[in-house]
């Protein structure tokens, strides 16, 4: 069942990513999901700069938080992530987590980011190394590792950042979520849950399937 309140829960999670929904029938997707068994939704924003892309912004936040009570997690994959993260909560982010990449001072935005009134996360691509998010560890309550190349969703699964994954998930509090963004499905899944990671984003996966309450049925039974 979903929640407005993941960090209350323990466990582990899936994060719908609505980056592969249909977007001409938003709030039926999300609908559906969430009724199918996801926790709470993913949000990628993409701005054209830090990736290729470009998605979506407050506008649609917006308009998800119009369709749900659920958690918004906001995952910007933006060069100025202090430009967005306070429009982004203002339109109903529960969650903003910036890249460690394009900041000098991961632990300055991330308190910065905190004064919206909202949780924070910090996010590393598959080779920046883990020395890069350390600074900030004490003021976040998520580390999202990519394990794919941000920006362009059905790529494959990159198990390297497995490793990272188990030395991030040391040094977290209990009450610190690590979370994992890319590639998610039934042949990946269990891997990642084995390393650690607490929340799944999961995108093609799950939106790609006819039946999604199966497909997500599928994905907890591997992630134990």
């Amino acid at each position: 069942m979903a929640t407005a309140k993941p960090y209350d829960v323990t466990g582990k999670m899936i994060a719908a990513s609505v980056l592969s929904a249909d977007m001409a029938h938003l709030a039926r997707e999300i609908e559906e999901v969430l009724k199918g068994g996801s926790d709470f939704l993913h949000l990628d924003v993409m701005d054209g700069h830090y990736v290729p892309n470009i998605s979506f912004g407050p506008a649609f936040t917006a308009a998800c938080k119009r369709s749900t009570t659920a958690y918004l997690d906001a995952h910007l994959m933006v060069s100025e992530p202090l430009k967005y993260a306070g429009p982004m909560v203002a339109a109903g982010a529960h969650g903003i987590t910036f890249h460690c990449e394009v900041v000098e001072n991961p632990a300055y935005v991330a308190k910065a980011i905190r004064q919206y009134g909202c949780h924070v996360g910090v996010t590393l691509d598959p080779e920046t190394p883990i020395e890069r998010i350390l600074p900030a560890l004490d003021d976040v309550d998520l580390v999202l590792v990519m394990s794919v190349k941000p920006g362009f969703s059905g790529q494959a699964f990159k198990p390297e950042v497995l490793k990272k994954c188990e030395a991030i998930k040391k040094r977290l509090r209990p009450n610190q979520r690590l979370e994992i963004d890319g590639g998610i499905n039934n042949d990946s899944v269990a891997s990642a849950a084995s390393a650690g990671v607490d929340w799944f984003v999961i995108a093609s996966a799950i939106f790609d399937k006819k039946d999604r309450p199966a497909a997500i049925a599928e994905l907890r039974k591997w992630m134990g």
